[in-house]
């Protein structure tokens, strides 16, 4: 018996000296790195072996208890200190603390706290989140089906949905990008990803960049979530950002512009702006009231938890997309269990019976609820197409406006990284009333807007929108926008061009107040101050000419971008995936990962890489402020 073993007898009472003799043998046969290290992954099959009566759970919790002397790895001592907090139970804990926090989160009913697991903070007693156990499970489910096979994470899956593992898994940034790239396909461009069974925790926030940069450039909401909140695991943070992921997937497609028959939706007196202003979910609602119309049904839905709850809108809604395989026999069924059941059965038989289980939908998760109503649409939408008269010219009209679809989706992106209110969905539409105009002047110029002055009670009449607009137009004279011959109406009508100019004056000006409040003069860094920058780091960076502004032809190959890159941190750019940029596949191919490798050094970007090979100024200017931005941080 050696020292070491009577040394960690005494440290662990609860562990005889033969008991860590057998614990040590048994780690050391394990897979360890060359510093002797157990990878936390592992953790859990090194433990059953000797401890088998244990599930994943109670080593997770068990392992956060310890502080590890290197992130996610465990050495000799931490795999006995494990197992004796294994060995010894949780003593300190008990229902107190559960009640504690059940307390905390003003959760007051059992059926409530049933599907909740409560995670206290250790270093905060008074900080405590819930986990939804109905949502985690589901949530990972659907990445055990949209990952299976993946060539780099394949292996991991699937993961138990019973447990808390999924926060484990998505600790290293790799489940979380490749569920981008599931939702939003392209958005990553893949190659800039560090795969590989080992990370170092330098790659693993390389990674984590690459993902919340990503999620952020889809629309997700990710204000106070770094990487490190991804590294260390943190539950409440990586559940709702693994949410936001996929629903922007299920959401995607419930656009008019994808799907114009959505203006059948257009209620008796709407107009196609007022159908413009509604988000996707509420969309959604209107298409499932849509069926229950035509299905002749007495009731309708305004929500995803209590109306559907019973399940026999979900039964007539089945039933109207498709008869010949659903039928309305669950409303027959009294228990509501069982008809939800039944319910589930049919969407089963057309192959839509995801998202939801009976108990989430007589619970009336509204989360889990909206995912499945969303995959209806995406597999069974049943809305016939228009006719091609000019009975739709508005909408015509409209989907002429494509041509500005890029700027005015990176723009709304900005505008949403801001936390407007409310969320920015088309872009023309919802800074009508110059709220959320209003709302950005007042970030970047903090104390410009008198609210006092600012009409906010929505809905608001057409003069009162007028009045807001018009006082985004004097902030931005006030600030030398060129706004020549713009006036607020222009932008409550929502004329493209006009509203570009505004937004884009708007986010210039955020870019360059950052630069200049990074630069150890803090004056004011022109369009020129960034194009010489620009010059400077490619130099250090690559072979590709000078170019002279954010307009030279010579950027839509995206190799001057790339030298930029490889400038701010030398090998980052692999050369063997440079493409020479000759054609306009390879121009596309260098464009997505230059974007790619900026938001993995941690850059916000949202442009698109048609933006660089089309070479749009205003975008590319965007692009190298980011990187100036992170560069002088």
């Amino acid at each position: 018996m050696s020292n070491d073993s009577l040394w960690l007898a005494k440290k662990y009472p609860v562990l005889k000296p033969w008991d860590i003799d057998t614990l040590v043998q048994e780690f050391q046969r394990q897979d360890l790195d060359a510093n002797k290290g157990l990878s936390q992954r592992k953790l859990f099959d090194a433990v059953k072996l000797v401890e088998p009566q244990h599930e994943y759970d109670e080593v997770r919790n068990a392992l956060k208890k310890i502080s590890l002397s290197r992130p996610d790895m465990v050495d000799q001592d931490e795999f006995v200190e494990v197992i004796a907090i294994l060995r010894q139970g949780n003593k300190s804990g008990g229902s107190g603390v559960g009640n504690a926090a059940r307390a905390f989160e003003g959760i007051t009913s059992e059926r409530a706290y049933e599907r909740r697991t409560i995670l206290k903070s250790e270093q905060n007693t008074s900080s405590a989140h819930t986990i939804n156990e109905d949502e985690r499970e589901e949530f990972t489910n659907h990445i055990n089906l949209a990952l299976a096979g993946d060539s780099d994470i394949g292996y991991r899956l699937p993961i138990n949905p019973h447990t808390m593992q999924l926060f484990d898994e998505a600790r290293d940034g790799l489940i979380l990008s490749k569920l981008i790239n599931y939702s939003m396909p392209d958005t990553i461009d893949e190659r800039v990803l560090n795969r590989g069974k080992r990370l170092s925790p330098f790659q693993i926030t390389e990674n984590n960049n690459v993902a919340i940069n990503s999620a952020k450039a889809i629309g997700c909401s990710v204000v106070n979530i770094g990487s490190q909140d991804l590294a260390e695991g943190r539950e409440h943070l990586i559940l709702g950002l693994i949410w936001q992921i996929i629903k922007k997937g299920l959401l995607a497609n419930i656009n008019i512009k994808l799907h114009p028959e959505l203006y059948r939706l257009l209620e008796d007196g709407e107009t196609l702006e007022d159908f413009l202003k509604l988000p996707p979910d509420m969309i959604l609602l209107r298409w499932f009231n849509y069926h229950l119309a035509a299905a002749g049904w007495h009731r309708r839905v305004s929500n995803f938890s209590s109306d559907i709850k019973d399940s026999e809108n979900y039964t007539v809604l089945l039933s109207q997309l498709v008869p010949a395989e659903c039928t309305r026999a669950p409303l027959h069924e009294r228990d509501l269990g069982e008809r939800a059941e039944q319910m589930l059965q049919n969407a089963d038989r057309i192959g839509c019976r995801r998202y939801v289980s009976p108990k989430t939908v007589v619970n009336g998760n509204p989360k889990l609820n909206l995912a499945f109503v969303a995959h209806l649409f995406n597999t069974h939408p049943c809305l016939e197409p228009l006719e091609d008269t000019g009975e739709h010219a508005e909408l015509d009209d409209y989907l002429f406006h494509d041509q500005y679809d890029r700027e005015a989706r990176a723009f709304a992106l900005w505008l949403n990284s801001l936390n407007v209110d409310p969320f920015v969905n088309y872009l023309f539409e919802d800074i009508k009333d110059g709220i959320v105009l209003l709302q950005a002047f007042d970030t970047i110029f903090p104390g410009s807007v008198n609210w006092k002055k600012v009409n906010t009670r929505r809905p608001l009449m057409r003069f009162k929108q007028i009045e807001n607009t018009n006082t985004a137009v004097d902030l931005g004279q006030a600030h030398n926008f060129s706004l020549v011959g713009i006036q607020g109406a222009d932008l409550t009508d929502g004329v493209p061009t006009l509203v570009l100019a505004v937004v884009w004056q708007l986010m210039r000006a955020n870019i360059l107040q950052t630069l200049a409040s990074l630069s150890s003069h803090g004056q004011r860094v022109t369009d020129q101050d960034m194009v010489q920058w620009a010059n400077r780091v490619a130099q250090t960076g690559g072979q590709a000419q000078p170019i002279r502004s954010f307009s030279d032809p010579a950027l839509a190959s995206g190799r001057f971008l790339l030298d930029v890159l490889n400038g701010m941190k030398p090998g980052v750019v692999d050369p063997q995936l440079v493409t020479p940029g000759r054609s306009e596949e390879d121009m596309k191919q260098n464009a997505k990962y230059a974007i790619s490798i900026a938001r993995k050094l941690g850059a916000t970007i949202f442009l698109l890489p048609e933006d660089i090979v089309e070479v749009k100024p205003k975008m590319i200017l965007t692009f190298i402020g980011s990187l100036m931005a992170i560069h002088h941080t």
